[in-house]
């Protein structure tokens, strides 16, 4: 017996076919069962939506051609679609590929990927190591990881982190109490949601109170496309990440925050790290590339740090409001304390306080200025929609 099944779903009652390709009837009902539900193809394949590449490609009638979902190629109307689980199906079906959107090109390897996505969104609360992911996917544990951050912009750990995100957000919004959200989104513990595994974050209030008291605090500025930006770091990790008019007003400030540190300006020479951390970030404010994980040295109140630290769990391209943290820290009636938490933030973009919204849904404050914070979003959007 054949393991490929027939895999068109014809959606309209079938005309003569006048020299035209034509979706295959009888379709069982195992077939239909792979496929997404027709409504979900065809709102995709009108919203162009990347997201559901892989999962499904569509003939359309008039033209003999089938596509991605994706496909920027001109509209069909909706009784001139005919859907298929694989590109064999479709080309069995009399349907060639499409010259735009090249349907087959690597198609093995995309869908592997797209079913490994789907795979870890089915197992998100769980642990899922590269080695069961690779398993999984027939690929190697390193092949894996490098060929799904290349294909999606983001690890594996990552992908899973901002599904583990969205389930988290959407218990909250369906009532579930703050620590069963968090355990039933697969965090573990309470610490693992405010990003405690995986940076080097945090200091004691009574450090930050001494005003840097004994330590050297190194810092590098450069123009960006928000304007000139400084970076300071300690020797545990970056502890100042701001825009100013300039790089005198930065060192101001940067004083003013620290004033007992010994404050030195970097030179490559003698800090390339700093140096190229900086430069890491300025390529993702100015080209979009992506945001660096840095280790970070945060210096605040013990509510401030666990705000901040929660925010390093929300993904680009994702916002939340200051309810939803206030709530995610396990303090729901201090939603102003997240706000002014948000305000003081000093390591900028690293700990996106741009992504904290209104409950309204407007932009709100941002210590560097409404505008900039617009134009994160946006770019960030931008970026998360180039990717699905």
């Amino acid at each position: 017996m054949s393991d490929r099944l027939p895999a068109a779903i014809a959606t309209t009652a079938e005309r003569p076919n006048r020299g035209r390709p034509t979706a295959q009837p009888g379709v069982t009902e195992g077939t239909a069962m792979n496929l997404p539900p027709e409504r979900d193809m065809r709102a995709a394949v009108a919203a162009r939506d990347a997201a559901y590449d892989g999962r499904f490609y569509y003939g359309v009638v008039t033209t003999g051609v089938f596509c991605r979902p994706s496909c920027a190629a001109r509209a069909a109307r909706p009784e001139n679609l005919r859907f298929f689980a694989d590109h064999d199906s479709a080309r069995a079906a009399g349907f060639r590929a499409c010259k735009r959107c090249k349907p087959t090109l690597a198609a093995s390897q995309r869908d592997i990927l797209v079913r490994t996505a789907r795979y870890i969104e089915a197992h998100a609360d769980e642990t899922l190591t590269l080695a069961r992911l690779g398993s999984h996917a027939g690929l190697s544990a390193s092949r894996l990881q490098r060929s799904f951050r290349k294909a999606f912009g983001v690890s594996p750990k990552a992908y899973q982190d901002a599904c583990r995100l969205r389930q988290f957000k959407a218990a909250l919004r369906g009532g579930d109490a703050v620590t069963g959200a968090i355990f039933s989104a697969g965090f573990g513990s309470t610490s693992r949601i405010y990003g405690e595994s995986s940076r080097n974050i945090g200091m004691t209030p009574a450090a930050y109170r001494s005003g840097g008291a004994g330590e050297t605090i190194a810092w590098a500025c450069r123009p960006t496309a928000l304007g000139p930006l400084m970076m300071a770091a300690t020797v545990r990790g970056v502890c100042f990440v701001q825009f100013g008019d300039d790089a005198d007003d930065l060192a101001r400030q940067l004083q003013a925050e620290f004033p007992k540190a010994e404050i030195v300006r970097s030179a490559a020479a003698d800090s390339p790290q700093l140096d190229a951390w900086l430069g890491a970030l300025d390529r993702h404010i100015s080209d979009g590339q992506p945001r660096p994980d840095l280790p970070l040295d945060l210096r605040g109140t013990a509510f401030q740090v666990r705000v901040w630290r929660f925010l390093l769990s929300v993904g680009e391209g994702e916002v939340v409001s200051y309810g939803e943290v206030a709530a995610a820290i396990e303090r729901p009636q201090a939603v102003r304390a997240v706000a002014s938490a948000c305000a003081a933030n000093r390591i900028g973009v690293l700990i996106p306080c741009h992504r904290v919204l209104r409950s309204d849904g407007t932009i709100g404050g941002y210590r560097w200025g409404a505008e900039r914070k617009r134009t994160l979003l946006d770019n960030e959007r931008l970026r998360r929609a180039g990717r699905k």
